[in-house]
């Protein structure tokens, strides 16, 4: 348990951090499952409505660090060919 005050604050600033990294990963997640339905379902016009409204979702967890720049980028890419080849 934290004892200084410096220590206290920063237990509930973390909590204030996960809460909202996990927030915005499970809306990530969302997102990529919205794109994934779209392509079992064969319909290419929503599975490219979904990829639009993903890809700045994926690429701003990138940049904000819930994941690897790289990986964000590859999962928008892996995202984009199968969306392509419907």
């Amino acid at each position: 348990m934290a004892n200084t005050s410096s220590a206290k604050k920063m237990v509930r600033k973390i909590e204030r951090r996960t809460a909202r990294n996990r927030d915005q990963k499970t809306r990530m997640r969302t997102f990529i499952r919205r794109v994934d339905e779209a392509i079992a379902g064969g319909d290419k016009a929503a599975a490219e409505t979904a990829l639009r409204a993903a890809q700045p979702v994926i690429a701003r967890a990138g940049q904000k660090g819930l994941m690897h720049k790289k990986t964000a980028s590859r999962k928008i890419s892996r995202l984009s060919k199968r969306v392509s080849t419907i």
